[in-house]
């Protein structure tokens, strides 16, 4: 190859993204006449709520829209931010410092690391985790520094595992309640050890909330600002893409520290402009939708997970029902001795003999081996027509050795 032609070495060190590797794999089922039942991203089925379509519409023809935003997003819309956080959490924040619109949570969660990891840095990440959460430092040049996940714990950072050494040479802790993959949910307690830890070791917290709003069986998510001493040394991330059909749109934001936030805000002087006005008025919209509105949308996964649960059962998978997000978490077969298929090998098979695509866990880390994530994106009627698939194909939890 032209030696001109050959990339940075940021490329080469990241592994396969393996949403692009799926969407292959996709295409080609497709071409082959494949009926595909997709259930591996994260991406919500029905359209965006109606007065949100029509907000958009209506800024859009307003030519006030028109030219460039500004950097920080529009003061109406960070201060729908800030409302929006007091109403949900009671944590009170500054919108002319505190909030920050992003082109989505994942754009922002990557540039955090551009702000704030230097080369060598060590960054504490779980493992599994949402790939933003360890790529972002990667491409930062940061050393990533795995904590194991385990399900004995529930799926939560065991802090005590984290060698003191390790503590102190670490710069960012990223982590996610309710989290994607595991669909694991944190008491208030562990957000107040993460906070004294935090504070232990100066430690930047960048925690992601994107599936607070996806809670079920009465549960209400933790915020970290809630906890006291969080906004000292904390940031947290949200996205409209989950609760209000809006993935396509890219709208999220992140709240917290002034000067992280700051920080973020200049990086992104320098790569973007910013979210196009008529959508930040849309988002504005969305934030108002009133509590029924956020009801329908719980029960509405709610319903396909109980469905779900409960037809995997007849194939062997006991799950316990996640009191959040829009996943189901499951191990993969065992054999008769308890070997756990591979998730990548799993997950291929599942589409080539049924059409149905569910993520390999290992695409969230070395963590997630052994596992799967189903999306809970159709009705329970296509996710009927997945599990009858599987069932005619012999995919069961447990094999013949």
């Amino acid at each position: 190859m032209n030696r001109a032609l050959v990339p940075a070495q940021r490329l080469n060190k990241l592994p396969t993204y393996v949403f692009a590797r799926l969407d292959e794999l996709k295409a080609r089922a497709r071409q082959q006449g494949l009926d595909l039942i997709d259930l591996g991203m994260g991406n919500p089925d029905g359209p965006t709520p109606q007065p949100v379509v029509e907000a958009a519409q209506a800024a859009i023809a307003d030519p006030v829209h028109h030219g460039y935003p500004p950097f920080e997003g529009t003061a109406s819309f960070r201060q729908a931010i800030a409302e929006w956080y007091w109403r949900r959490y009671g944590v009170e924040l500054d919108p002319n410092g505190e909030v920050l619109p992003l082109l989505g949570s994942k754009e922002g969660l990557t540039h955090l690391a551009l702000a704030y990891v230097d080369p060598g840095d060590l960054v504490l990440v779980p493992s599994p985790a949402y790939p933003a959460h360890f790529r972002g430092p990667m491409i930062a040049g940061g050393q990533i520094y795995p904590l194991l996940l385990r399900p004995e714990k529930g799926w939560l950072i065991d802090l005590q595992e984290i060698p003191p050494e390790v503590a102190k040479q670490a710069r960012v802790l990223y982590f996610n309640y309710p989290n994607n993959p595991t669909a694991a949910v944190a008491p208030r307690s562990f957000f107040e050890e993460v906070v004294a830890f935090a504070h232990r070791y100066e430690l930047i917290l960048v925690h992601d909330l994107c599936y607070a709003e996806l809670a079920f069986d009465g549960y209400r998510p933790t915020s970290l600002l809630q906890i006291p001493g969080a906004k000292d040394l904390a940031v947290e991330f949200h996205t409209l893409s989950k609760t209000y059909n809006m993935a396509g749109w890219r709208v999220g934001f992140v709240v917290g520290n002034r000067q992280i936030i700051q920080s973020l805000r200049t990086l992104k002087t320098n790569l973007d402009y910013g979210i196009f006005g008529a959508l930040q008025k849309a988002a504005e919209t969305a934030l108002a939708l009133p509590e029924s509105y956020l009801q329908q949308v719980q029960e509405r996964y709610r319903r396909r997970r109980d469905y779900l649960i409960s037809r995997l059962a007849e194939l062997g998978w006991q799950i316990e029902p996640p009191r959040a997000t829009m996943y189901l978490w499951i191990p993969t077969p065992r054999a008769a001795d308890g070997t756990p298929e591979g998730s990548t090998e799993f997950a291929l098979r599942v589409l080539e003999s049924t059409g149905v695509v569910v993520t390999p866990g290992s695409a969230f880390g070395e963590g997630g081996e052994g596992y799967v994530r189903i999306s809970l994106i159709a009705d329970c009627q296509r996710l009927g027509q997945a599990i009858d698939r599987w069932a005619e194909a012999g995919i069961r939890y447990l094999t013949s050795s």
